[in-house]
């Protein structure tokens, strides 16, 4: 199997895989079928069953899938039998609230260093780190081998700090910042942007609401 040949969408619904498997684990589920699998969680089972065709074989005909033995297969491919080491930039209410968020550590990333640009903020021990001033990223990166970053701050200045982070040899960015930014082809950068994801509710509104409106 070779893994740059897996769409990226493919990535994005084992990690939904995963989580229907934890909830079926934790209703004492021991085996479940694409089509139960699908059924229960609104799931394409013919999809289902291709993407996980990427990686091998892991169902067994006229039974399905054993739900323990899955899940284990889906941690590893997902590289979530190790604990991730991830930095965070920004100790905005964002960056405060995603600081404190135990989820975090549940499913193995820990955030081991915090940066900041707001000096009253730079030198505090929040939840046992030492914030840090931004200037400290490239050092604090290369010397703790972190590869995930988290950024949390606002648009400008976004890409400075991006670029630091590339240099201190980050290899995966979760991005809150609410601008495009430009990593090498090395770096995978996945943007979160809350406004445009509330835009796109918005305009689902607006059409259940006309829809409703022309049925009367």
């Amino acid at each position: 199997m070779k893994t740059d040949r897996v769409p990226e969408k493919t990535i994005t619904r084992l990690s939904i895989y995963l989580r229907c498997l934890e909830e079926l684990e934790a209703d004492g589920v021991v085996s479940v079928s694409s089509k139960e699998l699908a059924e229960r969680f609104s799931l394409n089972p013919a999809q289902v069953r291709k993407d996980l065709a990427y990686f091998g074989q892991f169902g067994i005909r006229g039974l399905g899938y054993y739900i323990v033995e899955l899940k284990h297969h889906l941690e590893r491919i997902l590289g979530l039998k190790q604990e991730w080491k991830v930095a965070l930039v920004g100790l905005g209410n964002l960056g405060s609230a995603l600081l404190a968020y135990k989820g975090f550590r549940e499913k193995g990333f820990k955030i081991t260093a915090v940066f900041e640009k707001d000096p009253f903020k730079v030198g505090r021990k929040i939840r046992g780190l030492r914030v840090q001033g931004v200037s400290r990223i490239i050092p604090v990166m290369k010397k703790r081998r972190i590869k995930i970053a988290i950024l949390a701050i606002p648009a400008t200045g976004a890409q400075a700090v991006v670029d630091a982070l590339v240099a201190g040899g980050v290899t995966a960015i979760l991005n809150f910042a609410p601008t495009q930014l430009v990593v090498p082809p090395t770096v995978k950068l996945q943007n979160v942007d809350i406004s445009t994801l509330l835009k796109t509710l918005t305009f689902h509104t607006i059409r259940v609401g006309r829809g409703a409106r022309d049925e009367e």
